[in-house]
């Protein structure tokens, strides 16, 4: 991915976690060069999955609140497409 602008910030990580970024950077093939590129993947896919959910649960809201009339119009879409 290529970014056009980055920032340089300061996160704190407890040891474990942080030994086991490194594991996979060095069991991974050369897939993440460095901690940076490991954390900077996980963030954006945390966020993307953050996103998608906050989407999907405005659909459900948008689908709750719009249930009757809905149904009223596949009701009327099968009753159509019945007489085909």
């Amino acid at each position: 991915m290529i970014f056009s602008m980055m920032k340089t910030i300061a996160i704190t990580i407890d040891e474990r976690t942080l030994q086991r970024v490194d594991r996979l950077i060095a069991n991974s093939g050369r897939q993440w060069k460095n901690r940076s590129q490991v954390i900077r993947q996980a963030v954006q896919e945390f966020v993307k999955q953050l996103e998608r959910t906050e989407r999907e649960e405005r659909e459900r809201e948008i689908f709750r609140k719009h249930r009757a009339l809905l149904r009223r119009q596949a009701e009327a879409l099968i009753k159509e497409q019945a007489k085909l």
